[in-house]
C-alpha cells in the first residue's frame, strides 16, 4: 500500500508480486505501507491498527507482519502478529531496520530498502521454522561480517608467518646475546654460603566482581503488547 507514492507503478507491481509469493509460502500476510503522515498517532499504534482493521493476518492467530514507512517524521515500524511474533524477535526487527537503512531507506532508494525487507522476511520465517529464530547472538551474517573474517584471517596468517620466520632466523644464529647474568657464570665457580628471604612490603589490590544484568533485552525473544483491537502484537522500529 504505497500511499506516499515513493514507488513507480512498475516497482510497486514487482514488489507486490514478491510479497504475495512470500506470504503464500509462509501462510502469513507480509504487508508494506508507506504514508506521508501518521495524523498524530504513534508509529506502533498506526501500524497495529492498519494491520488489524484492514483485515490482514492469516488463520485464527492472524499470522503476519506489517512494515510501516512514514515520511513525515522519517519513522519505520514493524508490527507482528501470530507466528510472526515468534519469527521476528526484538533483536531481529532491529537488524532488519538497520539493513533497510543501509540499503537505501535513508538515501531515498525505497525500492532497494523494501526489497531487502521482503528478502529478510522470507529468511526469518524459514529460520523460525527450524525451531531457532534469528535472535541475539544468532543474526544473519552480512557482507561486513564476511569482510571482517577475511581481514582477521589475513592478519592471523601474517602473525603465524612472522613467528615461523623468526624461529628459523634464530636457528641460523650461532652466537646470541645473553639476557641473564648467570648465563655468563661458569658452572661450579660460584659458591653461596648462606641465603635469606626478607619481606620488604605488601600491596593488595581488590577488584569488584561484575554484577550480571537482569535486562530483558539480553535474554532475546519478542516483547508484546495489546493493540486497540485487543490483539497481541510484537514489533519495533526507529528513525531513518
Amino acid at each position: 500500500m504505497d500511499e506516499a507514492g515513493v514507488l513507480t507503478d512498475g516497482e510497486a507491481r514487482e514488489l507486490r508480486e514478491k510479497l504475495v509469493a512470500a506470504s503464500n509460502k509462509h501462510q502469513a500476510d507480509i504487508v508494506i505501507v508507506t504514508v506521508n503522515s501518521l495524523d498524530g498517532a504513534s508509529p506502533r499504534d498506526f501500524a497495529d491498527d492498519y494491520f488489524d482493521y484492514n483485515g490482514y493476518g492469516r488463520g485464527q492467530t492472524h499470522d503476519g507482519l506489517l512494515l510501516l514507512i512514514s515520511l513525515e517524521e522519517r519513522d519505520w515500524w514493524i508490527s507482528t502478529t501470530g507466528s510472526a511474533i515468534y519469527a521476528f524477535t526484538d533483536a531481529g526487527i532491529q537488524f532488519i531496520g538497520e539493513r533497510m537503512i543501509s540499503t537505501g531507506l535513508s538515501s531515498g532508494d525505497y525500492t532497494s530498502a523494501l526489497t531487502t525487507f521482503v528478502g529478510l522476511s522470507d529468511r526469518f520465517f524459514q529460520k523460525a521454522a527450524t525451531g531457532a529464530p534469528f535472535d541475539i547472538g544468532n543474526l544473519p551474517k552480512t557482507a561486513g561480517d564476511l569482510l571482517m573474517w577475511i581481514v582477521l584471517g589475513l592478519v592471523g596468517g601474517l602473525v603465524i608467518a612472522l613467528i615461523t620466520t623468526g624461529r628459523m632466523k634464530k636457528q641460523l644464529t650461532s652466537v646470541q646475546f645473553k639476557k641473564q647474568a648467570c648465563d655468563y657464570v661458569l658452572p661450579g665457580s660460584l659458591l653461596v654460603s648462606s641465603a635469606n628471604d626478607e619481606l620488604l612490603g605488601r600491596n593488595v589490590t581488590k577488584i569488584a566482581k561484575p554484577v550480571e544484568s537482569s535486562s530483558s533485552s539480553r535474554g532475546g525473544g519478542s516483547s508484546t503488547h495489546t493493540s486497540s483491537s485487543g490483539r497481541s502484537h510484537g514489533g519495533g522500529g526507529g528513525k531513518f
